[in-house]
């Protein structure tokens, strides 16, 4: 299938309309002026916080927050404006996410009360074994380098069959029509702005050595330009053919054929010298692919009923256990030192314990409701001394015995898992309210674009542990024919007195889980409003030697006082953009007035979007 260049035209500041490229080179009609559901040429407006009624979108892209809320507009429900605003993201963040990748799904319904969710997570293939990721001639891992940029790395999408079953399930309006906004945006394009040509270059070398990725995120061999306008006709037929024939158009159909093809033979760039090794996908593992409706983890916290993922995330999981320890404490902003020092440490532990227990339940027997244990927090929350950090990396406790969780011993380093990922946030008129975090993995994925669909593949396989994180110890997350990798993300709803109080999740690999956390704890226990609970410096402890920290904690009164307490400090990592920054929220309140709060970051990832229907002045 050959592949269409992507059509990159300079924005005038002077004027709106100009000539457009088409995919041929000729000069087509002038552009057209700017769309009430945000395409053509200027993006839409962006703000932080929005507040008001009628429904509610946040996520990291104006453009995708308004796809989503024009669907509110017109009559739809949380669900169907969510997944309008996954399909935008997949166009205008199309190295965080996609219908090359997976996610969670959780979703609130008035009607019953009730909080369900899906797991669309990426699975391997049916020839994937526990030593896929080992060199067959020293049996020792392969450079992790290598295993992201190469067909091993990729899973069985599930993004299309989470659409699908979500509207199916919940939604008022078919996938045909929620995809329309999306479909438009791609034809029509999007303004390049400065995190796009950043992430673009922070990607570039190994972009440059798949020739369809090139061909589409490098245009006339060169970097997108702020400004100008980025158009990918190939998604907005992919985008068609998935609104005509629904999910099996990638569950067994032409697209998936296009996935297995480019999986099996990578579309390596004359003169590479890169070893990008082909996968072992084969159309029947699209096929066999399946969206999996699972009871959500639940615990409550200060009188709140929190709902999130259960495995194959660890988020729930995670964020819960984390949540119950620090129940045994009081956290106050009168002591933010303290405060902060209980957040590390209840993160530390969790860590500990997710690492040795978690992994996908249908290969693994996951102790998901023991590690929620009040008793089992109790336990753990016995090693937290208020003088003195916690030393790392610290080893599990065993939530199916009571009462050994006090005992100190040595664990595991933290496993890798990617940085990148997108979450959004929406709800609607009637109180419906979903949280969906999905994903392609680290930033631009494997960097593996199915030649003349649009779209980057997923590099999620590179989530499992590719050998066993302790010798000798059973490791949940190993390779395995149509397994789950192991993954952080959290989306999660908060209710009180059975309705709902917030919602929020966050992208950010294994620091989603201390995102959302934080996030949690400063709203709920520092008296934070949920504008400032979202934009307070993070630190992130993973149960490692070091914690992660933004450049604004680095220079708070905190930092000296917690190090005090043997807490060690280190810049978090420049993972999805140039600057050094942990997670990128997006998040809902819900007001006892019927009003709700919508906030996105303010600067994070160059500031997110938030959007009501309704907007109270």
């Amino acid at each position: 299938m050959p592949v269409r260049r992507t059509v990159v035209v300079a924005a005038s500041a002077a004027a709106l309309l100009f000539p457009v490229l088409t995919p041929s080179g000729a000069v087509g009609a002038p552009a057209s002026a700017p769309r009430a559901d945000g395409s053509g040429l200027q993006p839409p407006a962006k703000q932080a916080v929005a507040v008001g009624s009628g429904g509610a979108v946040s996520s990291v892209n104006p453009y995708a927050t308004q796809a989503g809320l024009n669907v509110l507009r017109h009559g739809g429900n949380a669900v169907d404006a969510a997944v309008a605003t996954a399909a935008a993201l997949g166009v205008v963040e199309p190295y965080s996410a996609g219908i090359g990748g997976g996610g969670y799904f959780v979703y609130y319904d008035v009607a019953t009360g009730k909080v369900r969710t899906i797991d669309g997570r990426e699975t391997g293939p049916a020839r994937m074994g526990p030593d896929a990721f080992l060199d067959p001639l020293t049996g020792n891992p392969i450079p992790f380098d290598e295993a992201v940029n190469s067909g091993l790395s990729v899973g069985i999408p599930g993004t299309p069959a989470t659409w699908q079953k979500a509207l199916d399930d919940w939604g008022t309006i078919p996938l045909k029509q929620a995809l329309r906004p999306a479909t438009r945006i791609a034809d029509d394009g999007f303004v390049v702005n400065d995190e796009f040509r950043a992430q673009t270059k922070m990607n570039e070398a190994r972009f440059r050595d798949i020739s369809s990725t090139a061909e589409l995120f490098l245009p006339h061999g060169q970097l997108p330009v702020v400004g100008s306008r980025f158009r990918n006709p190939d998604l907005a037929r992919t985008y068609r053919q998935l609104a005509d024939e629904g999910a099996r158009a990638m569950n067994g159909g032409s697209i998936g054929r296009d996935v297995v093809r480019t999986v099996q033979h990578p579309p390596v760039a004359e003169g590479s010298t890169r070893n990008v090794r082909p996968g072992s996908m084969e159309l029947s593992d699209l096929a066999d692919y399946r969206a999996i409706p699972r009871t959500p983890t639940h615990t409550t916290y200060r009188g709140s009923d929190v709902y999130s993922m259960a495995p194959s995330s660890s988020g729930g999981t995670t964020v819960g256990e984390a949540l119950n320890i620090l129940e045994n404490f009081h956290l106050s902003s009168a002591d933010r030192t303290q405060a902060l020092h209980h957040y590390l440490e209840a993160s530390r532990i969790a860590f500990a314990d997710r690492n040795r227990w978690v992994g996908d339940p249908a290969f693994s027997d996951v102790p998901a409701t023991e590690l929620l244990s009040k008793t089992y927090a109790k336990d753990r929350a016995c090693l937290i001394r208020p003088d003195a950090a916690l030393t790392s990396p610290l080893a599990p406790g065993d939530p199916r015995r009571p009462g050994q969780g006090c005992t100190r011993g040595t664990g595991s380093q933290e496993p890798h898992e990617g940085p990148s990922t997108t979450h959004l946030v929406a709800s609607d008129r009637w109180g419906n309210v979903v949280s969906y975090t999905l994903t392609i993995e680290q930033t631009g994925g494997s960097a593996i674009t199915v030649p003349g669909r649009g779209f980057l593949l997923n590099n999620e396989l590179t989530d499992f542990d590719f050998a066993p994180l302790t010798p000798g110890v059973p490791d949940p997350n190993l390779p395995g024919p149509g397994k789950r990798p192991r993954s952080s993300m959290s989306p999660t709803i908060v209710l009180r007195d059975g309705k709902p109080q917030i919602a929020v999740g966050s992208p950010g690999g294994a620091t989603i889980i201390t995102t959302v956390l934080q996030t949690l704890v400063n709203r709920l226990d520092l008296g934070m409003s949920l504008p400032e609970a979202v934009a307070a410096p993070r630190i992130s402890q993973r149960n490692r030697t070091t914690t992660d920290a933004e450049p604004a904690f680095l220079d708070s009164p905190e930092r000296p006082a917690l190090e005090a307490l043997g807490h060690h400090f280190v810049l978090a990592p420049q993972a999805f953009t140039p600057s050094p920054e942990i997670g990128a929220a997006a998040a809902l309140e819900f007001g006892r007035d019927g009003k709700v709060t919508a906030v996105a970051e303010p600067k994070r990832r160059g500031g997110g979007s938030a959007m009501v229907v309704n907007e109270t002045p």
